[in-house]
């Protein structure tokens, strides 16, 4: 997914597979969403996400394990998030905040997600910006085909730059490298339950 002045529902098929967390990405999720959890590993508070919003492009998504006093990071991720800072433009906003007392559910993850989004691939719950609109179809990913390997059409493929794949229509978004190094972690240590996004 990619970002793209015009609106996520009447963009061409070919554009709309390049957005990212737009209004069309979860096609098909809510059939698979009942699945999407692997039954190899556990959900766990003894870890969550917090995702520092820096900038559109250059942001940090962190790996926290939860200790006595002050918690310790295990890993921090550059990321983006969104066109942006408007928190409450559906399809272009990057995601609202979400303190200690109300997170993000982790609801599902999947490594092998067959939709506009590819891959690799963790659904985080809905979430009202400060107006009331409603954020959904959220998601933390990258670009890459189902299968996780880079394919040839740009929605596939990592550039980094022209355009700059860290741009999304409201998700949370890795490099592939990275968003399978956190799968890899987390499937050893236990998916957690939360994500905190701060800024």
């Amino acid at each position: 997914m990619r970002k793209t002045a015009q609106p996520a529902h009447i963009v061409p098929l070919a554009l709309a597979a390049v957005l990212v967390g737009g209004l069309t990405a979860t096609t098909t999720a809510p059939a698979q969403a009942r699945t999407e959890t692997q039954a190899s590993t556990q959900a766990t508070d003894a870890y969550y996400l917090r995702f520092d919003k820096g900038s559109v492009t250059k942001s940090h998504l962190e790996l926290v394990q939860r200790t006595p006093g002050r918690d310790k990071v295990i890993k921090t991720y550059p990321a983006g998030s969104g066109q942006v800072k408007d928190t409450c433009a559906v399809g272009r906003g990057w995601l609202p905040n979400a303190g200690a007392s109300r997170p993000y559910a982790i609801e599902w993850h999947r490594k092998n997600f067959d939709g506009i989004i590819n891959g690799f691939v963790i659904k985080i719950s809905d979430r009202k910006c400060h107006n009331g609109t409603k954020r959904t179809e959220l998601f933390i990913h990258s670009e890459m085909k189902p299968n996780g390997n880079a394919g040839t059409i740009e929605s596939e493929r990592w550039t980094n730059s022209n355009p700059n794949d860290y741009y999304s229509n409201g998700c949370i978004k890795l490099n592939p490298t990275n968003i399978k190094d956190l799968f890899k972690r987390l499937d050893r240590i236990g998916w957690p339950k939360k994500l905190y996004v701060v800024n």
